[in-house]
């Protein structure tokens, strides 16, 4: 056993407390910060906007407000689905200052799929794979500058994810 420079045994628990300070040290001089994602853990979760059965309803419980069709909003989905349990999605923007995205489809159970906070100076774009019931819209809505911009697309589907 070695001892450090004070006549304590140096234990390999103490070895490794001190390596685990010196890299988190190291961690502060990276690019990247913690705070963010403190910062959304303590956001308020939409809790009443995914109980919302019609898509109309869950918008105005996420936003307030109603939505303008936008071709600055894009949405990748597939027109025909052959599984509804995992329908791909992905939505983005080239809109500035793009503050939420929100993925709606309009005849599942619950029409809020997904809802997401876009911090600042992050590339608006995200992706998900979805359950869908049945053929219907699927609609992205993209909050930037307080405003909202939307877009949709009708996904058939072959096989029921959500209930059949």
């Amino acid at each position: 056993m070695t001892t450090t420079h004070d006549g304590f045994p140096a234990t390999r628990r103490l070895m490794l407390k001190g390596a685990a300070s010196v890299a988190l040290i190291g961690l502060g001089n990276l690019p990247f910060s913690v705070a963010p994602a403190f910062a959304a853990a303590n956001d308020k979760y939409p809790e009443d906007a995914f109980k919302q059965k019609s898509d109309a309803d869950a918008v105005k419980a996420l936003y307030g407000k109603t939505a303008e069709p936008s071709d600055k909003v894009k949405m990748d989905a597939p027109e025909i689905a052959e599984n509804g349990a995992v329908v791909p999605i992905s939505v983005s923007s080239t809109l500035e200052n793009v503050t939420s995205i929100s993925i709606l489809v309009a005849e599942n159970p619950n029409a809020l799929a997904a809802f997401y906070l876009i911090p600042a100076g992050t590339l608006p774009s995200v992706a998900n794979r979805l359950k869908m019931a049945k053929t219907t819209n699927v609609i992205a809505i993209v909050e930037a500058g307080g405003k909202l911009y939307s877009t949709a697309k009708e996904v058939k589907v072959t096989v029921g994810g959500c209930g059949g």
